[in-house]
C-alpha cells in the first residue's frame, strides 16, 4: 500500500505580488507567503510604512522588496507588471470603504470605491493572468473580498456592490483561465481589526451589531487570514478556483 502524500505549502522559488501590503491584512498575507519561501513584492500607494514592512521582513530573513503602486491607477498597474518578471502568485489586498446611507452616497465616493475594489482588481487580474499565460505559469490569483460580497450591511450599499461585483468577476475569470491552470479565488473575511476598520470599531452601536452576527463570538485578527492565503497560493489548493473562502465566524451561516 502507498499512502497519499499531503500537498506541500512550501513556496520556495515562487514570486508573489501583494497589494495593500503596508499594513493590516495585506501585510499579514505578505508575511505568510514570505515565511513559506516566496519572494514577495510588497506594494502600496505610500512608501513610508511599506518600506518599514519590507525592512522588518528582511530583518527576519524573508525575501521581500517594496513597490509603490496605486491600484486605482491602471497605467501604474500595467507598468508595474511589465517592469517585473511574471508572478506565480497575486494577492490583491488593497481596498477602500466609504460607508454612508444609500440615499446620501456621492458619485465621487461611489467612483472611489469602485475604482479600487472592482476596476483595479479587474485589470490587475487580467494583466497578471496574461503575463502568466505568456510565461507558461500555472499561477494563483487571490483577492481579499469580504463577507459583504455575500450579504448586505448597514450603510454599505456601495461597498457591497463592489464586493458582489468582485465575486462575480472571479467566477467568470476562473472559467476563462481554467485551461491555462491559472486559479483565481477570493477570501471573504468578517470584520478584522486593521487601520481600515478602526472607525467601525470606534462606534459602540456597530460593535454590538457585529458581535451579534458573529457566531463564534469574536471579531477577527490578521492572523485568521494568513493560513487561508497560504493555502490558496500553494499546491494544496490545486483544484480550487472560482471559489470564496468565507472567514466570517459564521456570519453568513444564517
Amino acid at each position: 500500500m502507498t499512502l497519499p502524500k499531503t500537498p506541500s505549502m512550501n513556496l520556495t522559488g515562487k514570486r508573489a505580488l501583494v497589494t495593500g501590503a503596508s499594513s493590516g491584512i495585506g501585510q499579514g498575507c505578505a508575511v505568510a507567503l514570505a515565511e513559506a519561501g516566496a519572494h514577495v513584492v510588497c506594494s502600496a500607494r505610500g512608501m513610508g510604512r511599506l518600506q518599514s514592512t519590507v525592512d522588518e521582513m528582511a530583518g527576519q530573513g524573508f525575501s521581500a522588496e517594496a513597490l509603490s503602486l496605486d491600484i486605482s491607477d491602471l497605467d501604474a498597474i500595467k507598468a508595474g507588471l511589465t517592469e517585473q518578471a511574471p508572478f506565480d502568485i497575486i494577492v490583491n489586498a488593497a481596498g477602500y470603504a466609504k460607508h454612508t446611507p444609500a440615499t446620501e452616497t456621492e458619485p465621487s465616493d461611489f467612483d472611489a470605491v469602485m475604482n479600487i475594489n472592482l476596476r483595479g482588481a479587474y485589470f490587475l487580474s487580467a494583466w497578471a493572468a496574461k503575463a502568466m499565460q505568456d510565461a507558461g505559469i500555472e499561477g494563483s490569483i487571490i483577492h481579499i473580498s469580504s463577507q459583504m460580497g455575500h450579504v448586505g450591511g448597514i450603510d454599505r450599499a456601495v461597498y457591497c456592490a463592489s464586493k458582489f461585483g468582485l465575486e462575480g468577476m472571479v467566477k467568470a475569470m476562473a472559467i476563462e483561465w481554467g485551461k491555462s491552470r491559472i486559479r483565481i479565488n477570493t477570501i471573504c473575511p468578517t470584520f478584522i481589526r486593521t487601520p481600515l476598520t478602526e472607525p467601525t470599531f470606534a462606534d459602540p452601536a456597530r460593535v454590538a451589531w457585529i458581535e451579534e452576527k458573529i457566531k463564534l463570538g469574536r471579531t477577527g485578527v490578521v492572523e485568521d487570514i494568513m493560513g487561508a492565503v497560504l493555502y490558496l497560493a500553494s499546491p494544496a489548493s490545486s483544484l480550487v478556483t472560482g471559489s470564496s473562502m468565507l472567514i466570517d465566524g459564521g456570519w453568513t451561516a444564517d
